[in-house]
C-alpha cells in the first residue's frame, strides 16, 4: 500500500496521518473493552455494586477532564443558561445510559451488552426525526427497520427462555441506549460553549449525585473488591474515561469524520470477541444474526445522514460535516 493509507472516503487526497490512525486504534480497543471491564467489576463476588462503580468512576474522571481543559487555557465554568443542558444530558447519558449498563452487566454478558448499546445511533436518528416532525427518508426508514429488527432478535430469546433478572437487564439495556441517544440529541440541539473536555467533565461531575442517590435507594454496600475488579475499575477510569476520550478528541481533528464513525461498528465486535476470549461468553446464532442486523441498520442511518449532509453542502456550498458527539463515552461504556 506504498507505506501509507489513502483517504477512502473521498474527503481529500492527502495521506491519513499515522498519529490519527494510532488514536483511532486506541478508541477501537479501549472503548470496545470497557464492556468487559464493567462485567469483571460487577459480576457476582467481584465486590463492586453497579451504581457505586459509576460514582467511583465519574468522580476522578470528571476532575481530571476539567483540569486538562483548564491547563489548555479553555473556559471551564458554564454560563447560567448552560447548567440545565449539562445537568439533563449528564443524567440521561451517565445515569440512564452508563448506570443502566453497570446494573445490567450483573446479569448479562459484556458482548451481549455491547451489541444492544451499539444500536444507540438508531435511537438518535429516530428521536431527531420525531422532534423535527419529518417523515424519514427511505434510507433512514429501512435502516431503522433493519436495526430494530436486530434488537428484537437479540432481546426476545432472553425474555422468552431466561426471564427474571436476565430479561429485565436486556430490556433495561434497550432503554439505556435510548437514554444515551436522548442525551446526545439534547447536546446537539442545545450545545454549550464549553470545550468537549470541560463539557464531558461537568456531565460526569453532575452525575455523581444521581449515582449516589441510586446507591442509597438500592442499599448498595461496598465490599472488598477482588484484584481483578480493582484492575477493571482502574482501567475504566484511566483508559476508558480519560485516555480514550483524549484520543477521540485527537481523531476528530486528524481524520475524516466518516472514518471516525467506524468505531460504532468496531466496538461491539471487539466487545464480543474479548468477552468470548476472556470470560468464555457464549456466541449463539441469535447473537450473530441480531448483531448483523443492528450493524446494517446503523450503517443505513449513517448513510442517510451522509446523504442529507451532501444535499445541504451542495445547496449552500459551505455546510461542513458535523463531528459525532463525544460519548465518554460514547460513550455508554
Amino acid at each position: 500500500m506504498n507505506g501509507s493509507l489513502r483517504n477512502a472516503a473521498g474527503e481529500g487526497s492527502r495521506d491519513l496521518p499515522i498519529a490519527g490512525l494510532f488514536h483511532l486504534g486506541v478508541i477501537y480497543l479501549v472503548w470496545g473493552s470497557t464492556y468487559l471491564a464493567i462485567r469483571i467489576a460487577v459480576r457476582d463476588g467481584a465486590g463492586f455494586e453497579p451504581f457505586l462503580l459509576g460514582l467511583l468512576r465519574v468522580a476522578p474522571a470528571s476532575i481530571v477532564l476539567l483540569l486538562l481543559s483548564r491547563l489548555r487555557g479553555n473556559r471551564i465554568l458554564p454560563e447560567r443558561g448552560e447548567w440545565k443542558t449539562l445537568v439533563l444530558s449528564g443524567l440521561l447519558m451517565w445515569i440512564g445510559g452508563n448506570g443502566v449498563v453497570n446494573w445490567a452487566e450483573q446479569h448479562v454478558d459484556s458482548g451481549y451488552t455491547a451489541l444492544i448499546v451499539g444500536a444507540m445511533p438508531l435511537w438518535t436518528a429516530a428521536l431527531e426525526a420525531a422532534l423535527d416532525r419529518r417523515l424519514p427518508s427511505w434510507r433512514l426508514a429501512l435502516g431503522l427497520l433493519i436495526g430494530f429488527a436486530g434488537l428484537v432478535v437479540l432481546v426476545w430469546p432472553v425474555i422468552r427462555h431466561q426471564g427474571g433478572p436476565d430479561a429485565l437487564a436486556a430490556i433495561g439495556l434497550v432503554f439505556g441506549a435510548a437514554s444515551w441517544g436522548g442525551g446526545s440529541v439534547l447536546m446537539a440541539r442545545r450545545p454549550v460553549k464549553l470545550g468537549p473536555l470541560a463539557t464531558s467533565g461537568w456531565q460526569q461531575l453532575l452525575a455523581i449525585g444521581g449515582f449516589a442517590l441510586l446507591a442509597l435507594l438500592f442499599r448498595e454496600r461496598m465490599a472488598m473488591p477482588t484484584p481483578a475488579a480493582i484492575g477493571a475499575y482502574v482501567y475504566l477510569v484511566v483508559f476508558g474515561s480519560i485516555i480514550a476520550f483524549t484520543s477521540f478528541m485527537v481523531v476528530l481533528k486528524l481524520l475524516p469524520t466518516s472514518l471516525v464513525f467506524t468505531y460504532a461498528y468496531v466496538n461491539p465486535v471487539v466487545a464480543v470477541f474479548l468477552g468470548w476470549l476472556m470470560l468464555r461468553e457464549s456466541v449463539t446464532w441469535y447473537t450473530i444474526s441480531g448483531a448483523a442486523l443492528v450493524l446494517f441498520g446503523v450503517a443505513g442511518v449513517f448513510q442517510d445522514r451522509k446523504h442529507r449532509l451532501k444535499q445541504l453542502r451542495s445547496a449552500s456550498g459551505k455546510v461542513n460535516e458535523l463531528p459525532p458527539r463525544p460519548s465518554g463515552g460514547i460513550t455508554v461504556k
